[in-house]
Formats: structure tokens, sequence, C-alpha cells
């Protein structure tokens, strides 16, 4: 029986990767606090990384970009896992197509490449709610008063529930059990939030040891300041910092070593792209011969190095976050995540990637490896736009079973989480030249009584508009959740859509249905109608109803596949893009910096099947001439604004 039970043992070691048979190398990853470094396998090592966010990255083209990685000679990827995009409704988790987080992994340990990960629970990352769910902002949770990011009962639950599903799928995938992961981040940048819970921390700590084990690393990152790193950072977890380009490096991680006085120099984020890009600012860009030369004297230092991002990649769909800006203000993340990074978000190489690359060579010892070639681009030319009909003649076809309320819901609690909501008022009596005051529109409020606009309400700027209703009028409003703030102390009023009392000439307005739109199966209703649609009517750019428009195109016959290509919207102003039901993300041209949207090959049919373009136009279509669409080869993401503040 002793013998029996000691080779049960022997095999339960063996299929853990825990222990050395026959000559086979156990493989580990750990410090040594003593030589400041990381070991890997035994001997010191020092990695020198870059972000890319599957999430961002059509699964079509990951080897594509892990490939180019490896190739500027970079060891080691970082990437978060973002909560809200695995579990879009409540505890329904979802790891298939581009959610597939372990075959991205695999595939990047395949290239060469080892892993950072950034589990969260929350990313930031310029993303809706910078990672976390939406629908913590259901009623059920707010009203409890849940505290994000914090040790508040709520929130903890729902954290647990989902590491319950998460972790043991990151297990198997640590370097010590022969994976590729070598460190796994908990939290990020705490330090920055007001909360400053280390409760949270520890509870979060102990979570992830329960899953993961004690051998892999678990580590913070926090903004090299002091007063980061009180709250950011907790013991058994180690402290690392990130900073930019211009900091110095021995002023920096001086901060490091008031926190963790041994053990290697870390930077997670070193920042060698620009800041985000919002609406209406300016695109923003930084000099690939600074990032050059920060990242050389850095490496000199001795330092491990993340660089964020080496890859931005696209915030399709309605993943895009926002942040306060000036006043009461609202600023916008932009469809591109572009970020100015040494690679495009279609992954071709920019002059700071081959700049990079040279520096990264002088201090890695393998070969050079080549370098893969851009993505090839097609200018499919223009596409013929129909006028399918504004959005109230469409609800039948794009809205999900109403609801009705006594005063208006937020999105959140009819589970309407992104995207669009009208909200119908049919009024109870005649208001003669009146102020429709409506403060708690969030984000973008298109008013419209029996079908004809009357005007847009913006969320910290136009919060009232002078209308006129009779008895037994139709007041809708089409409200655009334009996404969550992703970073600060204000993720705890992140609830969209109407959150207050819309009030006409001071007296509140009762009796509302509630429409969540669908649009991204939308285009496959619709398209099988588009021989008898409409032409599109003259605008003069004048503001008209939120509208859909459909086209139809076929690639050349010449394409054994599809290729990538841009769309450029303009002269159209403001909208939602989807081709073939895959939502491309939000346009507004008319704004900028942003001017085309990326369309991955993932995304389009190859001869001789019809694709189908669908835009939700919000203010003012080009119809009838030029009512089109135009496919493009090369981006436009820099028009110049006129910046807010």
């Amino acid at each position: 029986m002793r013998c029996r039970l000691l080779r049960l043992w022997t095999t339960s070691l063996i299929s853990a990767g825990l222990l050395v048979v026959a000559g086979v190398e156990t493989r580990s990853f750990t410090i040594d606090y003593s030589d400041d470094t990381f070991v890997k396998d035994g001997e010191p090592f020092r990695y020198i990384s870059g972000s890319i966010h599957y999430t961002r990255v059509p699964r079509e083209h990951w080897k594509d970009r892990l490939m180019k990685i490896y190739a500027a000679g970079l060891n080691t990827i970082q990437t978060y896992v973002p909560w809200n995009f695995h579990q879009r409704r409540p505890f329904q988790s979802d790891f298939s197509g581009n959610l597939d987080f372990v075959s991205f992994l695999k595939l990047a340990q395949d290239v060469g490449l080892l892993v950072i990960l950034r589990p969260g629970p929350y990313s930031d990352a310029g993303w809706d709610f910078g990672g976390l769910p939406a629908w913590l902002m259901e009623s059920r949770y707010v009203n409890r008063n849940i505290l994000l990011r914090s040790n508040n009962t709520d929130y903890m639950e729902a954290v647990a529930r989902w590491f319950a599903d998460l972790l043991p799928r990151v297990r198997p995938l640590l370097y010590n059990n022969g994976g590729p992961i070598i460190s796994v981040q908990v939290e990020n940048e705490y330090g920055s939030y007001f909360a400053c819970d280390h409760n949270y921390l520890r509870t979060l700590h102990d979570i992830m040891r329960s899953y993961l084990g004690d051998e892999v690393i678990l580590f913070t990152t926090d903004g090299a300041s002091a007063s980061y790193l009180r709250c950011g950072t907790l013991e058994r977890l180690y402290a690392t910092i990130d900073f930019g380009l211009t900091d110095s490096p021995e002023k920096v991680f001086a901060v490091q070593r008031q926190f963790q006085p041994h053990g290697p120099l870390v930077c997670s984020e070193f920042y060698v792209e620009s800041s985000l890009d919002y609406w209406g600012y300016n695109h923003s860009q930084q000099s690939p011969q600074l990032a050059a030369k920060s990242l050389d004297l850095l490496l000199a230092y001795g330092a491990n190095v993340n660089m964020y991002m080496f890859e931005g990649g696209t915030n399709f769909g309605y993943t895009s976050g926002s942040l306060p800006g000036a006043g009461t203000k609202v600023k916008f993340v932009t469809t591109t995540y572009d970020h100015d990074a040494p690679m495009s978000e279609a992954g071709d190489l920019r002059e700071k990637y081959h700049m990079i690359r040279e520096v990264v060579y002088k201090y890695v010892k393998r070969p050079v490896s080549p370098v893969p070639p851009d993505t090839l681009k097609l200018s499919y030319g223009q596409v013929r736009m129909k006028l399918i009909g504004d959005i109230l003649e469409m609800l039948p076809s794009v809205s999900l079973p109403p609801v009705k309320s006594l005063y208006p819901l937020c999105m959140e609690d009819v589970h309407q989480y992104y995207g669009f909501i009208l909200y119908r008022h049919i009024s109870e009596r005649s208001y003669a030249s009146q102020e429709l005051w409506l403060d708690g529109i969030r984000d973008r409020g298109y008013v419209i009584i029996n079908k004809m606009m009357q005007g847009v309400l913006v969320r910290g700027e136009i919060t009232h508009l002078n209308i006129t209703l009779h008895r037994g009028d139709n007041l809708d409003i089409l409200v655009e959740n334009q996404g969550r703030i992703f970073y600060g102390n204000d993720l705890n009023k992140n609830q969209k859509g109407i959150v207050g009392n819309v009030t006409v000439g001071g007296l509140v307005l009762q009796h509302w249905t509630m429409f969540p739109l669908s649009l991204a199966n939308a285009s496959a209703r619709l398209s099988s109608s588009i021989s008898g649609l409409k032409a599109g009517s003259d605008t003069s750019g004048a503001l008209l109803s939120p509208s859909l428009y459909i086209g139809t195109f076929v690639l050349p016959s010449t394409l054994s596949q599809p290729l990538d290509t841009y769309i450029d919207m303009r002269p159209w102003h403001k909208g939602q893009l989807f081709i073939n039901g895959n939502n491309v993300g939000g346009y507004w041209p008319s704004l900028g910096p942003q001017v085309t949207l990326y369309v991955p090959l993932s995304f389009l049919k190859p001869f001789p099947a019809s694709n189908t373009v669908l835009a939700f136009e919000l203010e003012s279509a080009p119809c009838p001439d030029p009512c089109t669409v135009r496919f493009v080869d090369r981006p436009f993401i820099n028009k110049t604004v006129n910046v807010f503040d």
C-alpha cells in the first residue's frame, strides 16, 4: 500500500510539473533579492517587453503582431484580461473567438515570447469602465452603495465569482507549469484610487494565491511617486513602477527602492507611445528619437521594462472609455487606440519601431530576427448607401422588447449595457414654448417630437432646450452611451442613459417606455429588402432624425481572400458603423481627430459573397450626393481640431 501511495504521489508531482525526472529540468521563474534580478531556470534574466491587448487585435492577426514584437528583439509581452469583455452579462463568461486568451498566450509562447499577465479585476487602459463590467452599475448594486475597487461585500462577491472562472484557466499557463506566464499583476495602479483599501489588496492576493499557487510572482504597478505607492503596494506583492520618457531612471527607481529595497528594477509601463486620443482633441504624437534614446538609457541602467503600448490596436464596438474634462465636460476616447505606438493599429511598422529595435538588439543575446512585412491593404472604392429609414420607423426591426416605467430607468436597469436606448413619453398635457431640462443625460441625447428633431443634449454642456408639446405628442429621446469613465474617483458614478428626471416647464414627466436598441444584427435582417429602399433625401447639412443607411459591395474576383482596409466616413457626421454585422466602431469625422476606421480582413467576405455596410448616422447624412462611403488603403487619424482645453 505504501508503494502504491508513493507512485500516486510521484505521478501527481510529475503532472503538476513539480518534479525533475530523468534529467528533465524543472522550469522556474523567481526573484534573487541578493543580486537584484529575476532568475529564469537558474540563470539571471531581464525582460524587455511590449504591451499588446488581444481584445484590440483581430484574432486572425495575432500571430503577425506577435512575430513583429519578437522580431523587434523583445522577449516578453504584457496583456490585460478585461473583465467586462468576458462577462458582458452578469456571470456569463465568454472565452471564445477573439476572447480566447488561452490560445493567444499559447501562440505567444510558440513565437518565443514570455507573458506578463494583468487580470485586474480593474484594468484602466482607456476601456469602457476601466475593464469593470457594466452590470455593476445596476440599481441592485448601486442602491446598496457598492464601492468599486474596495473590500465592499457586493463588489468582492462579484470579483470572487469572476476569478473562480478565470484563474483556473490561468494556472496551467504559468511558467512553472510549462506555460509562458512569468508574473501576474494584482489590481492596477491602485495607489491612484481614493479608497486606499489595503484589505482589498490582501483579499485579492489571497484569492490569486489560492488558485495560482505560491510559486508565481505577484506584483503591483503604480506611478513613480511615494504618494501612489503608499496605497498601491502591499507586503508579499512585488512593487513596480511606471513612468514616461523624460523621467530620470535614477530618480524614479529611488522611489521604487523606498518600497521595494531589494530585487530587480522594473518599469511595468514605459510610455514609448503618446497619450490617448479623444474626440475633439488633436491626435497625440511623440518623437521616435526620444523614445529610442530614453529606452537606451533605461536598459543601460539595468532595468526590466515593458513598453506601453507596443501596439495599441482598436476599440471595436462600444469598448472606448471616457475621462472627466474641463469643468463638467467629459472627454471620450476615439475608436482607434493607436497611441502613436511603434506598431500601428493595423500592425504597420513605424520609424519608432525600427529605432527601438536597434536599441533592443544592443542588449539581447539572440540573433537578429528578420522583420515581417506590413500587412497588405486594399482600397475597395466607393459603396453607395441607401436610406432605410429613421430610427423611429425602424424600431420594430432594431429594438429589443420595450420596458415601461413611471420614471426613466438607466440603461443598466433594462440590461442595455452598451450602445443606444430610446426613451418615449406620450405627453399628457400641452406645453407652449417651455424648457425641457435633463441634467442626467449620459451621454448624448437626441430630442425628437413627432418624428421631428428638436436638438441635442450633451452631458456636462447642453442640458436643456426649448420645446412645444401638445397633448398626445410623442416625445422621444435617443440616448447614446459614449463610454464609461475608466479612471479616477468617478468610477462609482458610471450609470448610463437617463439617470434623473425629465422636466418640461418645471413639471416632472411620468410614464416612459424604453426601447433598448440592438444594431449589430440589423444589417442581416434589413439587407434582404435593400432593392426596395428609398433614395437618400437632401439634407443640406440640416440636423435630421437619427437614421439607418445600408449598402452592399463585392470584393474583387482577383482576390483569393479579403485584405485589410480602412473606411473613410467623410462627409458623414457622427454615428456607428457595422460591416457584415461586425461593429467596426464609432465615427465622428466632422469633429476628429480620427477620420478613417480600421476594417480588418476578418470582417469581410471573399468574392462572390456580398458584403453589407450599415451606418447608423445620428446627425446629418450627406445624401443624396454623395450618399456613399469610401474604402481606402491608408489611415487618417490626425485631423487637426480645435482643442477644447
